[in-house]
């Protein structure tokens, strides 16, 4: 059976003396959430997330990521895939750090690596209502997106769905904050820049009777990592990848 080793990947590190600037930049050019950083002995120091680095938005910050750490989830090359999502669920983190011997950073493991092997593995029962998180927090389709941006550090989520009159018309994720430089000059000119100019239109949703399996299939199919919950076209919920991990 596999374990951690088979699904360890080599990830962009940071050392404690690096600027928030540089995690700012591996987290927009990158796929990942989370950024983990090394001490001078090459062991994990903790970590820094995308949350973290919007706060920053001078591109010339001398702020360096020591003072942003917070404590991580690891893992060694010999544990199993349940260990490791156990460690990211406890962290309600997106990947965990994998260490060799003294702690030495040696790369990580990410949750929608293990997520399609731990929904494999095991029979999902239930409801999408049974999982969902009911309290979702939305934007409006004619927010600027400073409004959006200020909402997404408060709540620390990846991405937020996208309301107009009562209804979900798209999501708009914390990368696209990020992507092609959409962030600072919006914080300039907040009015000129309305969320639904950088939304996705087009959303994967759910609704609260489809059981648990078909949608953690359909995570694992679209790679995404939360699925609004949708009933007569309203938004009444949302479920991501820790909902569903919740049941197992």
């Amino acid at each position: 059976m596999k374990g951690v080793q088979d699904y360890l990947i080599s990830i962009p590190t940071l050392t404690v003396s690096d600027t928030v600037t540089k995690a700012r930049k591996i987290l927009r050019d990158d796929v990942f959430r989370e950024i983990y950083v090394a001490d001078s002995k090459k062991e994990l120091a903790g970590y820094i997330d995308i949350t973290d680095v919007l706060r920053i938005t001078s591109t010339k910050s001398n702020v360096t990521v020591d003072g942003f750490l917070k404590d991580a989830p690891f893992v060694t090359p010999g544990d199993s895939i349940e260990g490791a999502v156990i460690a990211i669920k406890s962290f309600k983190t997106d990947s965990a750090a994998v260490v060799g011997p003294g702690m030495t950073l040696i790369g990580a493991v990410l949750l929608s690596d293990l997520f399609p092997v731990i929904i494999n593995r095991k029979n999902l029962q239930g409801r999408v209502s049974d999982f969902m998180t009911r309290k979702v927090m939305t934007c409006c389709a004619d927010d600027p997106l400073q409004k959006v941006y200020t909402t997404i550090l408060e709540c620390g989520y990846n991405a937020l769905p996208v309301i107009r009159k009562k209804r979900l018309v798209g999501i708009v994720s914390r990368r696209d904050l990020l992507r092609e430089g959409h962030l600072r000059p919006s914080l300039g000119h907040p009015a000129d820049t309305p969320v639904c100019d950088l939304m996705t239109q087009q959303v994967i949703s759910v609704t609260p009777d489809d059981t648990i399996q078909d949608a953690a299939d359909l995570l694992v199919r679209n790679n995404i990592g939360r699925l609004p919950v949708v009933e007569d076209l309203k938004l009444v919920g949302i479920l991501d990848r820790h909902d569903v991990l919740s049941g197992v």
